[in-house]
């Protein structure tokens, strides 16, 4: 049976093997699935015992994604410019590098909450990996207007500088905000989820009339950051386990050749809703 498995530190509390199991039952694939805790220090080593164990492939989370993008002699076009890969799958004699979360984001936005982008105006908060993983294919969808704002602003101008000829994008202060309004605030960035959310580094009230608050991360209760956001009128909030779902598919056509069903498996991990 083939061996697959996400691979990060912390890891106990990924939802990916319940994802990829629910699909490998959907589409008949004998495929196993498990969490794979790799040492801070110990990625390489760790993928490398995995393989030679028969693993075929892996979803790497944080703190890993660029390790893994370095250690791979085949990448997409999507890693190559995100610089960062989620996806690994083993081509025989080395690893193939792929991202698909930009394009699990951009699906659960327009398939699964029927988000608008083309002629929209987003704020991106963050400017590392997630924020990088993301912004090809939201620009992809002609938006507006993107900006990116973070604590650092050299590091979200240099995201800015490098993603210009994709579409209007550009590096603003919190200052430089004000009164600035928009129909979509993704937050890609850690703040938050240890409860603390310093609200002097982000705009007050960004929202536009029926603004959404996405957060790349998912949560079974609300966010600290989507928590701040209803406080900031923003009128709808999602968080990122549609994306997980998503860029899971996505990581499985790349696997396996074949796309899954993604509703029934969102409906399985929080129904109801």
């Amino acid at each position: 049976m083939d061996r697959y498995a996400v691979i990060g530190n912390p890891v106990a509390h990924s939802k990916s093997p319940l994802i990829h199991e629910a699909f490998a039952r959907a589409t008949g694939q004998r495929m196993s699935y498990e969490r794979l805790l790799a040492p801070r220090d110990g990625f390489v080593a760790t993928v490398e015992r995995f393989v030679a164990e028969g693993g075929r492939g892996l979803n790497v989370t944080v703190p890993f994604k660029l390790e893994a993008y370095a250690l791979a002699k085949e990448k997409s076009s999507r890693a190559d410019e995100a610089q960062a890969c989620n996806t690994l799958a083993w081509r025989g004699d080395h690893w193939y590098a792929d991202n698909t979360d930009g394009v699990g984001l951009m699906r659960d936005l327009t398939h699964n909450l029927h988000e608008p982008l083309a002629g929209r105006d987003v704020l991106v908060l963050g400017a590392g990996g997630a924020a990088r993983g993301v912004m090809g294919p939201l620009l992809a969808k002609t938006p507006r207007s993107v900006v990116v704002l973070n604590r650092t602003e050299r590091r979200a101008a240099e995201l800015a500088a490098a993603f210009m000829q994709h579409g209007p994008v550009t590096a603003l202060s919190a200052a430089q905000l004000n009164g600035r309004r928009f129909h979509l605030v993704i937050n890609a960035t850690s703040i938050g989820i240890n409860g603390d959310v310093p609200e002097s580094l982000w705009p007050r009230r960004p929202f536009a009339p029926g603004g959404l608050a996405y957060d790349l991360v998912y949560a079974d209760v609300p966010t600290p950051f989507l928590r701040w956001a209803s406080k900031q009128s923003a009128e709808r909030m999602a968080d990122g386990l549609g994306m997980l779902i998503e860029q899971a598919a996505e990581s499985f056509v790349v696997w396996r050749g074949v796309r899954p069903e993604t509703q029934p498996v969102f409906a399985m991990l929080r129904p109801g809703s």
